[in-house]
């Protein structure tokens, strides 16, 4: 059935302000870090995944934690080590006694089978581990001997790694990388919100976050972001700054071609125009602007440049990079 221009301005207008209070809410206890927020509430709004990258005690897992209270969702956390297995995430059958006094195995759940999971230190754990999430953040179930098992919506992966830690890591493999919608960098606080961190974290006062949003109506917000217009230039503009991003394309920016192995695939142009419907909805429109499709960017785009081996050895941000392919 579909919806007028009436009808969805109100929708949106009710969007707006669902997500401004979630948001406020949210920031009671996650000093700043606006960006991080945003990109967070985004995609699991969205129905994608997030990988938050920043140094020891930004509150990458304080944001995760705090999100399930807000929403109130069920949220579960994996502790990545190197010694986690599969089993450990997904479940494992057991043998169970029936009161009759008989034994079958009987499927028991592991961490996964939650609303919002948490994968604390993500890189920590070996690669058939990492794997073992492939699925559920592809599919939204998981393949247990013959068995299909279907997740609970909405199902929501916040994975967090520290880009500092070496020893005893395995990076994430490009196709892993790829199945996160967004990523955001949760930055060192300025002094003044250090200082707020410490009012608040240092004194007996402990701020009580309220559940302000449920599961079901993250799924109605959801379809709302989908009806969001975008017009065929800005469609096209977003293909052009995917197309950009690899460095053997003719209108490939300079840093592009010098410092980029490949660029965004397409998961990358769809999380580039989703993420654009969500900042235009926020901002309580109907329709993408290209200051929306800039702004999504740096979320969708930023994990998905990979870069050459120059671009490693000389540290280049790919926030520089995703500058210049502004200008095509």
């Amino acid at each position: 059935m579909a919806i007028t221009h009436e009808e969805m301005t109100e929708l949106i207008q009710k969007f707006s302000t669902d997500y401004k209070n979630l948001e406020h809410e949210l920031q009671k206890t996650v000093v700043g870090q606006t960006d991080a927020v945003r990109a967070t509430l985004g995609a699991i709004i969205l129905g994608g995944h997030i990988l938050l990258e920043g140094l020891p005690g930004t509150g990458k897992t304080h944001l995760g934690k705090s999100l399930a209270k807000v929403i109130s969702l069920h949220m579960n956390r994996i502790q990545c080590t190197p010694d986690l297995m599969p089993t450990d995430i997904i479940g494992t059958h057991v043998i169970m006694e029936t009161p009759q006094g008989r034994r079958a195995f009987e499927f028991q759940r592991g961490p996964l089978f939650s609303n919002i999971v948490l994968v604390d230190h993500v890189n920590r754990t070996t690669p058939r581990t990492q794997a073992a999430m492939l699925e559920a953040m592809e599919e939204g179930e998981l393949t247990v001997s013959t068995e299909i098992f279907r997740l609970p919506e909405p199902f929501f992966v916040i994975a967090t790694q520290n880009p500092l830690e070496m020893d005893g890591t395995y990076p994430l493999p490009e196709a892993q990388i790829d199945r996160f919608l967004f990523q955001a960098k949760m930055k060192m606080p300025t002094a003044d919100e250090l200082d707020i961190i410490l009012q608040k974290t240092t004194s007996l006062e402990k701020t009580a976050l309220r559940p302000v949003l449920d599961g079901n109506r993250i799924l109605k917000m959801r379809e709302i972001v989908r009806n969001v217009m975008i017009s065929q230039e800005l469609r096209m503009l977003a293909v052009k700054i995917a197309f950009s991003s690899h460095p053997n394309a003719e209108n490939a920016p300079e840093m592009v071609k010098r410092y980029v192995r490949y660029g965004a695939g397409p998961r990358g142009i769809q999380a580039l125009v989703c993420g654009a419907k969500f900042f235009a909805a926020v901002s309580a429109r109907t329709e993408v602007t290209r200051e929306d499709l800039f702004t999504a960017m740096y979320p969708a785009l930023s994990h998905r440049l990979f870069l050459n081996f120059a671009g490693q050895a000389e540290a280049v941000e790919t926030e520089k990079i995703i500058e210049q392919l502004k200008l095509k």
